[in-house]
């Protein structure tokens, strides 16, 4: 049951972390300019303070990734860990600063941001009920 649980949530933190990337793609090219070419894209992504936010997502899906690929059996506890770590991290705050500012912009701005969210919070409900 662990494993299926934590496949869901990563799946579904990998849809939510689409969104917010091609959420900031359209707010870069707004702000910043078009954005030359798909490598371009990807360099941006990696070295760009631009993406920087995104990037306690982006390890805990490596996270998730790598404790479903660990020889040895998942256990309760590393499932319920990685759970209310991405509860914990994505809270979105107005007034804070850093992923929580930056998730906070890309809820108000964009729908496909809202329903990738509200998919992770269903699977974290779903995860934390049995």
């Amino acid at each position: 049951m662990g494993r299926r649980r934590l496949e869901a949530l990563g799946a579904s933190l990998l849809i939510l972390h689409k969104a917010l990337v091609e959420s900031e793609r359209v707010e870069y090219e707004k702000v910043i300019g078009k954005i030359q070419s798909p490598n371009h894209f990807l360099q941006l992504l990696t070295s760009d303070p631009w993406f920087a936010w995104l990037s306690p997502l982006s390890r805990l899906i490596v996270s998730i990734d790598e404790a479903l690929d660990e020889k040895e059996p998942l256990t309760g506890a590393t499932v319920e860990a990685l759970v209310k770590q991405a509860a914990r991290l994505l809270v979105a705050s107005e007034s804070g600063s850093g992923f929580p500012e930056h998730y906070y912009e890309a809820l108000q701005r964009d729908p496909d941001v809202i329903l990738a969210h509200a998919d992770v919070a269903k699977v974290r409900g779903r995860a934390g009920s049995t």
